[in-house]
């Protein structure tokens, strides 16, 4: 294995870096509220960086989503990089992607994904889409949506349709989400319904997610630190006293933890590689871990780590809501259990 990122990688990254510190500030987030920065969505997109993303891979995204993390930047990247750039690139038809990917490209077409499938949303036998989504990230921003119903089968559904619904649900992260209500649309079938499509769907958005989490966690221990080096008590640091030290310590190697385990999955998917186990593995990493982190940095923040209106409040929520989305830990893990027993039975004979 050979996470080194590439010359492009880096630069996208770097780039992304820079876009974020500079835009991404708390004063812009807090006038942005719950809802998206739109201005910063449009530099990113000016910038080429959606676009990019078929080029630096899965790998490359997922450096970008942690520079995105580390700032809880309100724009729609993840869900349209991995529900749009990515499912239409790697499953759809020669005609879906010449006409749906330019869009993406651009960011003129804002996608996002009805993820997991859970049995809400069904087909009838006339090929219409019936059912409810509780909630969707980013729903309010999207053009198209990738419905996965409940036979994991994946269709392009455009948000402007009249029996499309779209009802804004207030969530733990300002991830402008909505209620998704399908009555009867007839949506489109990502490519020509390719058996795997769905489970390679769902690895890439919990790979990416998991790399969006390290970032929340990261920028959640650095504000921590900063904060325990400036902070004076009893006539010295705060973080001289050991056991600020040993949860730092701990909250650095969850991050540390959530991060490798998103660089393997994402580079097993670049080599084109096995990788059921390492996205489930790094989407773990990302629940459990990310909880861990998150919480100890607001703790470590004493009294000011309450206040609602502080920037280590907002990883909190972030990293709260990314514990659970496409799984929560208990979930993920049990998902890993039947996978590693069935190869097991399956080498057994």
């Amino acid at each position: 294995m050979d996470f080194t990122p590439s010359e492009e990688q880096t630069a996208a990254q770097g780039l992304a870096a820079r876009i974020f510190g500079d835009l991404s500030t708390h004063e812009r987030l807090t006038a942005a509220g719950t809802g998206t920065d739109a201005e910063l969505w449009k530099e990113l997109c000016a910038a080429g960086l959606p676009a990019a993303v078929e080029d630096v891979g899965l790998l490359g995204l997922v450096l970008i989503l942690e520079e995105q993390g580390r700032t809880t930047a309100q724009v729609p990247l993840a869900a349209t990089c991995v529900y749009g750039l990515l499912a239409v690139a790697a499953h759809g038809t020669p005609e879906q992607r010449g006409r749906l990917l330019p869009g993406l490209r651009d960011g003129t077409a804002v996608a996002t994904g009805a993820f997991p499938a859970r049995g809400g949303v069904r087909i009838a036998e006339d090929g219409a889409l019936y059912g409810s989504v509780p909630w969707v990230p980013w729903l309010r921003d999207a053009t198209h949506v990738l419905v996965a119903d409940a036979e994991r089968g994946l269709w392009i559904v455009r948000t402007g349709e009249p029996d499309v619904t779209a009802v804004p649900v207030e969530t733990t992260a300002p991830w402008s989400a909505g209620r998704l209500v399908l009555d009867g649309v007839r949506g489109e079938r990502l490519g020509n319904g390719q058996a795997g499509a769905y489970a390679d769907v769902l690895a890439t958005a919990r790979t990416a997610f998991a790399g969006l989490q390290a970032g929340v966690c990261a920028g959640s221990l650095a504000r921590a630190v900063h904060h325990t080096v400036t902070r004076e008590q009893f006539g010295r640091p705060l973080s001289t006293n050991q056991g600020v030290l040993l949860r730092a310590a701990d909250a650095h190697m969850d991050t540390e933890a959530i991060r490798v385990t998103a660089y393997e999955a994402a580079w097993r998917h670049d080599e084109r590689r096995a990788r059921a186990a390492q996205a489930l593995t790094a989407a773990w990493w990302a629940s459990e871990a990310g909880k861990r982190v998150v919480h100890a940095g607001q703790h470590l923040h004493g009294g000011t780590g309450a206040d609602l209106d502080h920037p280590v409040h907002r990883h909190f929520l972030w990293g709260r809501q990314l514990d659970a989305y496409l799984g929560c830990g208990g979930e993920v893990l049990e998902e890993l259990g039947l996978l590693l027993a069935h190869s097991s039975q399956e080498g057994a004979s």
